[in-house]
């Protein structure tokens, strides 16, 4: 460097992502080490944290909730919101609260945002057509299956894990999206007979019988206790049971008798090692840890709305195979485990992980960093973010969020399925013509 002359600023990228489970943070966890190990600075943001008045945190709790107890709501929420372009007002709402606090966020020296979740996708789509962003944003789906609120208008580039989901971005109007394969953790790698003997001793498991890891997110969420025994009397498999942050859960488990119940787990690698075969219910980050792990992966007892779309798009992708059916249980995990089925998913799943790094989709937002600033992707728009507006919004958000919250907690009562069909119509009236429910095949509706 000359003397006198200042040092250019360093690359600089801001992920956004959201603290709903594990998995969207995971995939930013994994993006920034490969970011920085690049040699790029990296901001991470956490969207619920920039919503007005706790609006993020009571929405994942509200969420969670309904996933738990009245998941037939977040169905119809989820089936509703396909045919509404990804969002209702209430989210459109919500998601317009946050957009100034996220832009004033971002350091003045970022050169380009990646979203890993979809309601940050929607908020930075839109500062970028509003010509208040003047940086590309990325999109990084997580998921083999994409619903409409992942594609934004405003987002420069969708990057996608597979072929399927690329498909799936592009039918929802995307442009310009890119197959760059998943992000794991490199501690997620398949093991020898040793690491696989040592891994079942650790974790205190049975040295030689096949098992199935069943897990259902850091939350604990869907029918685990009703496919946990399912899978201990199919006879094919021993259950080990992974219950996230849920203790609750541990406990009814344990109180069933089943006999492998663990918690939270802090070297899921290692336990992968010990197992025969992962048995999921979400189709989120975990079931890509399991192929880079190089674990056969069934989708049985799934969560509704993403849960059942993941398990359909894996499927179709011949990543994971799907269990409709609970008569189809045995045959299929003896399949996975002793048959050729699971040589050939152990296959597939480690396919998705065979591009170089460089092609990966770290490597690709460096690209598009280092590329320079784009145009913005629209003549900025006139609309003026007045505070009268803002508070309006956010009032009027924090009253729907408010409500979805009370009566998903009455969601189980007796009279709750009137009162729900009613909230939900109020909510958002796209809703009301909802009809969603499973046919004789399995397949969602």
């Amino acid at each position: 460097m000359s003397p006198g002359r200042a040092a250019a600023p360093p690359d600089r990228i801001a992920i956004v992502s959201a603290s709903v489970g594990a998995g969207h943070d995971g995939a930013a966890t994994e993006l920034q080490r490969r970011l920085t190990a690049e040699g790029i600075v990296v901001d991470r943001h956490d969207l619920l944290d920039l919503m007005p008045a706790r609006l993020g945190p009571t929405a994942r709790d509200a969420y969670r909730l309904m996933v738990d107890r009245a998941p037939w709501l977040y169905q119809r929420i989820y089936s509703g919101t396909e045919r509404a372009d990804g969002a209702g007002r209430g989210a459109r709402a919500l998601l317009r609260s946050a957009e100034n606090r996220v832009l004033k966020a971002l350091h003045p020296q970022t050169g380009a945002v990646v979203s890993t979740y979809p309601g940050a996708s929607r908020v930075l789509g839109n500062l970028r057509l509003d010509g208040r962003l003047g940086i590309p944003v990325l999109t990084y789906l997580t998921d083999f299956s994409v619903h409409p609120l992942w594609v934004a208008d405003g987002v420069d580039v969708h990057l996608a894990v597979h072929a399927v989901p690329a498909a799936q971005a592009r039918a929802a109007g995307a442009r310009d999206v890119r197959v760059r394969g998943p992000v794991a953790d490199p501690r997620f790698r398949p093991c020898d007979t040793q690491q696989r003997s040592l891994a079942r001793m650790r974790f205190g498991l049975p040295p030689t019988a096949p098992l199935a890891l069943l897990v259902a997110g850091s939350w604990g969420v869907g029918p685990v206790r009703r496919v946990a025994r399912e899978l201990r009397d199919c006879g094919a498999v021993v259950p080990v049971v992974v219950c996230g942050r849920n203790a609750a859960l541990a406990a009814q488990l344990r109180a069933d008798g089943i006999e492998h119940v663990h918690g939270w787990v802090d070297d899921m690698p290692a336990l992968m090692h010990a197992a025969d075969v992962l048995v999921q219910n979400a189709g989120g980050l975990t079931t890509l840890e399991a192929f880079s792990a190089g674990l056969p992966v069934a989708s049985y007892g799934c969560i509704p709305g993403h849960g059942l779309t993941n398990a359909d798009a894996l499927d179709r992708a011949g990543a994971a195979v799907w269990i409709r059916h609970q008569d189809r249980l045995k045959d299929v995990l003896d399949d996975l485990v002793n048959g050729p089925l699971g040589p050939s998913q152990r296959e597939a799943g480690l396919a998705l992980f065979a591009d170089s790094p460089d092609r990966g989709p770290a490597a690709e937002a460096a690209r598009v960093l280092r590329s320079g600033r784009p145009p913005a992707t629209s003549p900025p728009a006139t609309r003026r973010h007045t505070r009268l507006r803002r508070l309006a919004a956010t009032t009027t958000v924090a009253c729907a969020v408010w409500a979805c919250a009370v009566a998903t907690g009455a969601a189980t009562s007796r009279e709750g399925s009137t009162l729900m069909h009613a909230v939900s119509q109020t909510l958002d009236p796209d809703l009301g013509s909802s009809h969603v429910g499973h046919g004789p095949d399995g397949r969602h509706r």
